[in-house]
């Protein structure tokens, strides 16, 4: 028997109200439900390409995807993750630039497409929306700059520990008290900018030093305090 997809409504969707379209009025809520196409995408689907022109914004209903830009090894550098209720492709969008990376799925999503012309019709019409979209562009460029920074002078094992909290408090824990998320030790050391043969010999040293448990290719954060102070990253 085929497995009916149930896609999500506009108006009863968590998701939508956690992010910048909560700012819709009931009126655009129902036109981007009626201008909005929803997909589901598996485990290393591409979203979108590096490169290619876009024609709209997507928005994440469900699931884990990575934003990369290939080097001209073949090697990625994740640029940054997304989640549940996050937006994707506003910035190229925005600029009339092509993409400037490439998304693809860690795990298996429901993205929802909202055409450029509607986008931009609620940007016009809607100054909420508009004043949103002006502070997630400027957080984008603070994190930015403090990501060149890490990578200019911080120590791979330093990007090493604020690459695990960064994973811990975007994805949060499960019941177990692991992050919440399986990722690959290949992308970890594309986040962090490094070989993947690094990344697991740092990785294992931090669990010697019981500031993380690697369960199979769970991470649980079992010393936070510790790993704060590995990442010299203090409250």
């Amino acid at each position: 028997m085929k497995t009916q997809v149930e896609y999500p409504i506009c108006e009863e969707c968590r998701s939508r109200l956690g992010n910048v379209f909560c700012t819709l009025t009931a009126v655009q809520t129902s036109e981007l439900e009626s201008e909005k196409n929803c997909s589901i995408y598996k485990k290393g689907q591409i979203i979108f390409n590096e490169g290619n022109k876009p024609s709209g914004v997507f928005c994440v209903n469900k699931g884990k995807i990575k934003i990369y830009q290939t080097g001209e090894e073949g090697k990625e550098q994740i640029l940054r993750l997304a989640k549940e209720g996050d937006v994707l492709g506003y910035r190229s969008l925005i600029s009339g630039e092509p993409y400037s990376g490439t998304a693809a799925v860690m795990e298996d999503a429901t993205v929802c497409f909202i055409p450029k012309r509607t986008f931009f019709e609620f940007l016009h019409s809607n100054a909420d929306l508009s004043s949103q979209m002006m502070q997630l562009l400027s957080h984008d460029l603070k994190e930015a700059e403090a990501r060149l920074t890490a990578l200019a002078q911080k120590p791979v094992r330093e990007r090493m520990a604020e690459a695990l909290l960064m994973l811990y408090e975007f994805y949060g824990t499960d019941s177990d008290g692991n992050i919440n998320a399986v990722i690959s030790r290949e992308d970890i050391a594309n986040i962090v900018g490094t070989a993947t043969e690094t990344t697991i010999r740092i990785l294992s040293d931090f669990k010697s030093e019981k500031i993380i448990e690697l369960i199979g290719k769970r991470i649980k954060v079992s010393n936070h305090p510790g790993l704060l102070k590995t990442a010299h990253v203090y409250d």
